[in-house]
């Protein structure tokens, strides 16, 4: 029965999920025919005649009404196709599947280490309130997320990289003279490993910590803020004050009781984080020259490229519906009232 139950709420929320997604796919639609410029123009050059570019606009299916043209889209998705991208003139799935490993890879590593520092901070602000510690913990949360992180990356960079020349140069992933490992997952610190091959393994670790620190900084202030704030309420609940009443040692109250009750909040707001940081790290990809999917969209809009922009929205809200499925389904292992809808 209780397997009944997981799996029954797992099929409604993924039918819930569908509405979404269409709703994404209208709106991405519209809002990208509304950009300005003309692509027609953009893919047939400066130099094109009037001829070049009407031809160019009847390829690309833009001479045709916009219902025409959706209706053409909803077909070109349901196989697979997300068009052909103008600025790179690969496809978009081609772009897409390149770029977005690395920006997987930056995003995941940003979260472990605002979570390696946010999650001890949090609950030592919670166990001692009001105290110059968690003053001072909530001060240094604060002015981290202060900070831009196109700064912060600079700052880094000046410090460790020009001044004590112990950061390798911001070239991407691997430096000039390193190859990639082989294609597995794309992720090259697990194809590295898998592979075997640990020389690529040190290197890509090597010029990931500087991006993944400049992008976790900004993630250390919300997540240490609902750590404090779910571990506070969690300690003055009357089942931790019965706890410690019956006498349970105070390492099995905090972890087995407190914090696992804190988790559900927490968990939330690591979804929150880790999509907030996933399509907004733009800024530390161009400054470190990470080939992301961030930068990537962004010169998608500027050269007003349809297909590559409904890719990156069509993607980012996959992976968002994906991410919150995956809660959902960790809720339900933490807490089992969450699958009883």
């Amino acid at each position: 029965m209780a397997q009944a139950s997981k799996l029954r709420f797992i099929v409604q929320r993924l039918l819930a999920a569908i509405p979404s997604i269409f709703g994404v796919i209208v709106v991405t639609f519209i809002l990208t025919r509304a950009l300005p410029g003309d692509p027609a123009v953009f893919f047939a050059g400066p130099s094109a005649t009037q001829e070049a570019i009407a031809q160019v606009r009847t390829t690309l299916g833009l001479d045709q009404s916009l219902p025409q043209q959706f209706l053409r889209y909803l077909s070109d998705l349901a196989q697979g196709d997300l068009g052909q991208s103008l600025t790179t003139g690969q496809t978009v799935w081609y772009d897409l599947t390149t770029r977005l490993p690395a920006s997987l890879e930056l995003t995941g590593a940003a979260l472990f280490f605002a979570l390696a520092i946010a999650l001890p901070l949090g609950i030592i602000a919670a166990l001692i309130p009001n105290s110059k510690w968690d003053h001072l913990i909530r001060f240094l949360m604060t002015a981290g997320v202060s900070l831009p992180t196109f700064f912060t990356g600079l700052f880094l960079l000046y410090i460790f990289y020009y001044r004590l020349n112990l950061a390798p140069a911001p070239m991407g992933r691997l430096d000039l003279l390193t190859s990639p490992p082989q294609r597995l997952t794309g992720l090259f610190l697990i194809d590295s490993l898998l592979t075997g091959d640990f020389a690529v393994f040190g290197q890509a670790f090597r010029q990931l910590i500087l991006p993944a620190i400049t992008l976790g900084v900004f993630a250390l202030a919300p997540v240490a803020r609902v750590t404090r704030a779910s571990m506070l309420a969690v300690l003055s609940s009357d089942y931790i004050r019965t706890a410690r009443s019956h006498g349970l040692p105070p390492f099995k109250i905090l972890w087995s009781y407190a914090f696992r009750n804190a988790l559900l909040s927490i968990l939330t707001t690591m979804g929150v984080v880790f999509s907030f940081l996933l399509g907004s790290n733009v800024l530390v990809e161009k400054v470190f020259a990470w080939p992301g999917i961030g930068s990537y969209a962004v010169e998608a809009l500027i050269a007003s490229d349809y297909a590559a922009v409904q890719g990156f929205v069509l993607t980012m809200a996959f992976l968002y519906i994906f991410l919150n499925l995956t809660i959902d389904i960790v809720y339900g292992m933490i807490d089992p009232r969450a699958g009883q809808e």
